[in-house]
């Protein structure tokens, strides 16, 4: 049994809370939160041994017969939750307090990397090289220019399978992907958005939205990313299971060069185009908002490194 199944499942729901919440932000990695909080390998383990001919049958008890579903049953909980609370609180936070917020991931990632360097047991030509090829892979997926808005259900479908990946390599945020292949608003925002309207409306008794044109059209793409997303949720973390079990040293070292690589996407002193969502970065001011950023910084590595620390020692 993991190390994830000794803690109750409270614990479980808060770290599915945790990393669905980061999932929507632009930079975030919901694969970087279960590193920094020690649960990646049994989520990659839990997902993989889905059943995919019993799914497709529907056949639901032996799709997860080989699968830890108590893992997978409260962290979904948690991640669903997120969307309809902390999601909303982050949403304020970022808008009334945005530069320590993301002095705050800035450090949560830098002290994920930090923990992810002692994963890597040798140093040597091999390791570097993947490391270098994934600080180059970051660096060029962070500074990519945006694509125009396309609402095909086809290429909604693709967005979903490339999101997901946020939540199965770290590193690498899908949220961040959506706004590189510019449905990011139309997909995280608008879509959802009409979601929550429906929700509210069918607790009220009013079906009227089902003649409305452009809510069915929305709940059509929600619908068609959510498919998207479980397909490629479930393809990734089967190909990231094999990677890790026959390659483990250097797709850890491809990993840690990644999270490096994107950490331009998390640079706290930026302003961000809401139309376009072009990202303008520039260097901070010397002055105390900078020193209390820095401070902000420095909290999110401590608490990385704390949990880090506080697992290593249960192990």
């Amino acid at each position: 049994m993991g190390k994830i199944f000794k803690k109750n499942r409270l614990v479980i729901i808060l770290n599915g809370i945790i990393m669905g919440t980061a999932n929507k932000i632009p930079g975030i990695s919901g694969g970087v939160i279960a590193l920094a909080l020690n649960f990646y390998d049994e989520l990659i383990d839990s997902i993989k041994n889905i059943n995919l001919n019993s799914l497709i049958k529907l056949k639901f008890k032996d799709a997860f017969k080989e699968s830890n579903i108590t893992l997978l049953t409260y962290l979904s909980l948690g991640i669903v939750i997120s969307y309809f609370s902390t999601s909303k609180l982050l949403d304020f936070l970022l808008e009334k307090y945005e530069l320590l917020v993301w002095s705050m991931f800035f450090g949560l990632v830098i002290g994920t990397i930090i923990h992810l360097k002692q994963k890597i047991n040798k140093w040597n030509i091999n390791s570097i090289s993947m490391v270098i090829l994934g600080v180059v892979t970051g660096l060029i997926i962070s500074y990519a220019n945006p694509m125009s808005e396309n609402d095909d259900l086809l290429f909604v479908f693709v967005c979903g399978i490339l999101s997901v990946c946020g939540m199965i390599i770290p590193g690498l945020s899908g949220s961040f992907l959506l706004i590189i292949l510019g449905n990011y608003v139309l997909l995280l925002v608008d879509s959802v958005n009409v979601l929550y309207d429906c929700i509210f409306f069918i607790i009220a008794g009013d079906f009227e939205f089902l003649k409305d044109v452009y809510i069915i059209s929305r709940l059509k793409i929600i619908t068609v990313f959510t498919l998207g997303s479980i397909t490629g949720l479930l393809i990734f973390s089967k190909l990231m299971s094999l990677l890790l079990k026959k390659f483990n040293t250097s797709i850890q070292s491809l990993i840690f060069g990644f999270i490096v690589g994107s950490l331009g996407v998390l640079w706290p002193w930026k302003n961000t185009d809401p139309n376009s969502m072009d990202i303008n970065r520039y260097l901070p001011e010397i002055n105390t908002s900078l020193f209390i950023a820095i401070l902000y910084i420095f909290i999110g590595i401590f608490i990385v490194l704390v949990l880090s620390k506080y697992e290593r020692s249960k192990e």
